[in-house]
């Protein structure tokens, strides 16, 4: 009986930060529809200031002006709202969490957020003004380039995706290293299949040019790099609490 107790205690803890989370997103969400419009014009920023005088973005929909704003403050809502909602992850997961794994959960969840945030700027201020030049740049002849919103914010999304998870690379390869699924050694003997990785990840993920790949590709391998260093300092504490318990023992 007291373990049914204790398992519907744990579901209504969950159900509730679950709310929390939901509601901390509405909470954004609201307090950021007013500027929906301003939002939207924010991020096209760096594809008008390269698009040719006098040409602007179009809306092939009919509900395009209200939605694309719409989806944007939605999108932007989460992004803003994700060290509210990991907080909440690490209230529920903390108490049966040991006191080692804490101490490294902890800087992860932090990590992992400050690293998303950063792979977003990094498209936004870097990457965007140096793809959308050279989108213009390369138009035929004759050809007025006139971008639709819904179209340009799909486009930015995806990149922000691709670019908020590919700077996570740090977190991955610590968490790998301390399950035990790999170390840093291993690592470093498959750097070169991790660099040419990295470039297929970045021509998979990124528009088919070589420009915005190498930005993909290259802050991915000097994320690894830093993974390494940060797993192998962690890999030389655990073999050391290793050796301490056989001398120990």
């Amino acid at each position: 009986m007291s373990e049914e107790n204790s398992l519907i205690s744990h579901l209504i803890e969950l159900r509730s930060r679950l709310l929390r989370a939901v509601l901390s997103v509405l909470l954004v969400f609201i307090c950021l529809a007013y500027f929906s419009n301003d939002l939207y014009q924010l991020l096209a920023k760096p594809l008008l200031n390269s698009m040719p005088t006098n040409s602007s973005m179009i809306a092939t929909d009919v509900a395009s002006p209200f939605f694309a704003p719409f989806k944007l403050t939605m999108v932007l809502s989460f992004f803003l709202a994700i060290p509210y909602v990991l907080y909440q992850v690490w209230g529920f997961i903390a108490p049966g969490l040991y006191r080692n794994e804490k101490k490294l959960v902890a800087p992860l969840l932090f990590s992992s957020t400050v690293l998303f945030y950063s792979g977003m700027a990094f498209a936004y201020f870097v990457v965007f003004p140096v793809v959308f030049a050279f989108f213009n740049s390369v138009a035929p002849e004759g050809v007025t380039v006139a971008t639709d919103i819904n179209s340009y914010l799909n486009f930015v999304l995806k990149l922000f995706f691709a670019f908020g998870v590919s700077f996570e690379i740090p977190v991955a390869i610590v968490l790998l290293c301390w399950t035990g699924v790999t170390d840093a050694k291993s690592l470093r003997e498959k750097r070169p299949y991790v660099i040419v990785g990295a470039f297929v990840v970045g021509m998979l993920l990124t528009p088919p040019d070589i420009i915005s790949q190498s930005l993909l590709a290259i802050p991915m391998w000097i994320l690894f790099e830093c993974g390494v260093v940060i797993g192998a300092m962690y890999s030389r504490d655990e073999e050391d609490e290793e050796e301490t318990s056989e001398t120990t023992d």
